[in-house]
């Protein structure tokens, strides 16, 4: 009476044994551990042997050049290979586990297949956290400083100066500023283009040396109009332009998601919102910062066709590559969906989460059909 009494309590558990669940977690973490640091360790001394040369080949880099650029790369194979690692951590765990029949015995103690996996999917749920936190406050940093470097050539980066030929446009005009000072009323634009555009076609070009902001517009100083009808040119000491350019359009910046943490993204979007420039492509890698790292918590549930039916099928090298081949899917749809975004052919959130709903219904699915 006891042991029936106790068995639908133990099956409404979602750890019913705290042991089992602990040692299927500490397997999982130590392989996904031991996975990404055999795969960043060959990748980086591969990629250095590639990138030295370079290196090495501007005077004055020598030992310490190298040492930086394995510190700068470093962190970006870590974030690039930890779901790869999670996914054959998960499959080397679930393959060995029903090797050695403690599949089998977790199922025959009244585990259910959801049982059996939740140890390793709140493991994957650690990992993503810990991602989610190198990836905000290491890899952003690292990649702000590799990317100019390694665009300068592996030469040394002095100063790094304003950005240069600003676009903005304006109604139907087009206004190009060679150099912005300033910020809100006190703003002023220097080297100073404006494309007067009607109907779509150019109607003159006015070049002035400095503008700044007034009432209705901007005032523009030592001006030079060249009028495209009669192809003439004139010039005035001060003209006065009804634009609807805002100065916060100049002054508010693009910024590289890659560079830039979570909680730093966010105040630029809305910077960008109130500026009038587009943002789809930024609240796009705004999710997938979160939907990324997610995405350790879900190679258990995909991984999980290795680990129930071998006994009875036999066929375990075929179940471990039918689950290596929904997680490479599930990051080729990834990559689609955020490729898809940045062409403006998809919702932000939907880039960055359908894919990540779209193979947990699929994992819970084969679950549900062939285990519970």
């Amino acid at each position: 009476m006891t042991a029936a009494a106790t068995t639908p309590t133990l099956g409404m558990r979602l750890f019913p044994s705290p042991t089992l669940a602990r040692y299927a977690a500490r397997t999982f973490v130590l392989r996904t551990v031991a996975f990404l640091a055999g795969l960043v360790i060959i990748l980086q001394t591969l990629d250095l042997l590639g990138e030295s040369s370079r290196i090495l080949a501007i005077e004055g880099n020598g030992e310490a050049e190298l040492w930086r650029y394995v510190l700068l790369r470093a962190p970006q194979l870590i974030a690039l290979f930890l779901p790869f690692s999670v996914l054959l951590a998960t499959l080397l765990t679930f393959i060995t586990l029903n090797q050695n029949s403690e599949i089998v015995i977790f199922k025959a103690a009244g585990l259910s297949a959801h049982q059996i996996l939740a140890p390793l999917i709140l493991a994957g749920v650690a990992v993503a956290g810990a991602s989610f936190t190198f990836n905000e406050l290491v890899l952003t940093r690292a990649q702000a400083s590799f990317d100019p470097w390694k665009a300068a050539e592996y030469r040394p980066i002095e100063t790094v100066g304003a950005a240069g030929d600003i676009w903005v446009r304006s109604g139907k005009d087009l206004i190009r500023a060679g150099r912005v000072v300033g910020s809100g009323a006190d703003t002023r634009l220097e080297d100073v283009t404006v494309f007067d555009r009607e109907a779509d076609r150019l109607v003159a070009r006015i070049q002035a040396d400095h503008a700044v902001p007034v009432t209705g517009g901007w005032r523009l100083g030592n001006v030079r109009r060249f009028d495209i009808s009669t192809a003439t040119e004139s010039a005035v000491d001060q003209l006065d332009l009804p634009l609807v350019a805002t100065p916060d359009q100049f002054t508010t910046r693009s910024i590289n998601p890659r560079h830039a943490a979570f909680w730093d993204l966010l105040p630029a979007i809305r910077a960008l919102d109130l500026a009038g420039k587009p943002t789809d492509r930024l609240r796009a890698e705004l999710h997938h910062k979160i939907a990324g790292p997610l995405s350790a918590a879900l190679m258990p549930l995909l991984g999980a066709v290795a680990a129930f039916g071998l006994a009875r099928s036999g066929r375990v090298f075929l179940r471990a590559v039918i689950g290596l081949a929904l997680g490479f899917l599930y990051f080729v749809a990834d990559n689609f969906a955020m490729a898809m975004a940045d062409f403006g052919n998809l919702p932000p959130v939907a880039a960055a989460w359908a894919p990540f709903l779209l193979f947990f219904l699929i994992g819970e699915s084969v679950i549900f059909r062939t285990e519970e």
